[in-house]
């Protein structure tokens, strides 16, 4: 393994192999917002439950940056100090990622050559942007980036691996890894921010005519019905609440996708370790729960995960996801709401696009070359997208 001035890399095939104080230290540090994705106890709850693991071809394959002490007659034997951790994946699939490279990889097959496994630094299933180089308090930041990052490299290519990629970078990660030779993509989102409101009217109030219409409108349908819907959070979330909002989960999965990356214990097992970060937004009607959201709940952002339903209600999707979501980040004084990947739907609800970025180390030059031509293009396009796109919210205008 790669080592420079006493730091060493150490993999992690299981989480089970690290404490989660260690582990969280690096995640989510005191320094940093709260990103409930980055926990120890969520990525334990996605292996444990097999939702990640060979099976699903996201193996886990963390890489851990130690540096051993300058004096070591002073320290205890075998003491190390963790100075950063890249959460990485080997894959066998392109699937689960929401940054799609399908194209990379049947152009490289037809070329002959193995596309996977590849490696993959991100959250498994979850289109959330967040740090992937995660480093503690007290570390020198850019130093550390960079021996992660070679490190990573150094291990892709002994393994003869076709590329690494990170997908959800914030910004500041994103342009660090450009600099220092990585491929830069963009694609984009739809959040909602936060402007201080005091209430949902308030939000209304900041909206064109027709467009705050609408949504009145729509609240009132979704719910015609009688339809009661109900906000879980901590101890309030039962398995019996879990059971239901499942089959709205693979009925959606399914119709979707095909094949649902999350297994039912993994719900389970999420909610023991860290319920407080969990809104299960659940409708019922005659009795009978029939629709239901999770979220999850960052320090400053709500993160809108899985919907699904087992009764189409005209509305009720947008109710639950979107209206339910920023009503909730108003009473809790939350600065954004991210409801998931794709959509220019919710741009009428509020939602205002955002660029997401991920970087790309490729390992054969001239199919790098090739990539970096379309990527130069692609981050034209989306650019342009968004600018057209920001022309459209439904906001008054500013005279």
């Amino acid at each position: 393994m790669p080592t420079t001035n006493k730091c060493s890399i150490r993999v992690l095939q299981s989480l089970a192999d690290i404490s989660a104080a260690e582990w969280d230290s690096c995640a989510n540090p005191v320094s940093q917002t709260y990103n409930p994705f980055l926990a120890h106890s969520f990525l334990t709850a996605l292996e444990d439950s097999h939702s990640v693991g060979p099976e699903s071809g996201w193996q886990t394959f963390h890489l851990v940056l130690e540096a051993t002490p300058e004096d070591e007659s002073s320290s205890p034997q075998g003491a190390t100090e963790i100075c950063g951790i890249l959460p990485l994946y080997l894959k066998g699939h392109s699937q689960g990622e929401y940054v799609f490279d399908y194209a990379w990889a049947d152009a490289w097959h037809r070329a002959g050559q193995n596309y996977y496994p590849k490696m993959q630094c991100s959250i498994p299933f979850t289109p959330a942007t967040g740090r992937r180089l995660l480093i503690p308090d007290g570390q020198n930041i850019e130093q550390v980036q960079k021996q992660l990052l070679a490190g990573a490299v150094q291990i892709a290519e002994e393994m003869d691996l076709s590329s690494l990629h990170f997908t959800f970078l914030p910004k500041v990660q994103w342009e660090l890894l450009g600099e220092m030779g990585l491929l830069q993509r963009m694609d984009q989102q739809y959040h909602w921010e936060n402007q201080n409101y005091g209430n949902f009217d308030d939000f209304l109030n900041a909206l064109a005519s027709k467009k705050r219409k609408n949504i009145k409108r729509e609240r009132k349908q979704a719910v015609e019905n009688n339809i009661i819907i109900e906000k879980l959070r901590g101890a309030q979330i039962l398995e019996e609440h879990w059971d239901a909002f499942y089959k709205f989960y693979m009925d959606t999965g399914n119709r979707k996708w095909g094949t649902p990356y999350l297994t039912r214990e993994f719900f389970s097992l999420v909610t023991e370790s860290m319920s407080d970060s969990i809104l299960l937004i659940l409708c019922q009607r005659d009795g009978q729960y029939i629709a239901g959201a999770l979220n999850f709940i960052g320090s400053d952002t709500l993160y809108g995960r899985n919907w699904g339903c087992i009764e189409h209600h005209r509305f009720l999707h947008f109710e639950i996801c979107y209206y339910q979501a920023i009503e909730y980040a108003i009473q809790h004084r939350l600065k954004y709401v991210e409801a998931g990947a794709q959509g220019a739907h919710k741009i009428a609800r509020g939602y205002v696009p955002r660029p997401t970025y991920s970087a790309h180390w490729i390992k054969d030059q001239n199919f790098r070359a090739a990539v970096a031509d379309y990527l130069k293009e692609e981050r034209s396009h989306v650019q342009a997208d968004i600018e057209h796109l920001s022309q459209h919210i439904p906001f008054k205008r500013q005279l």
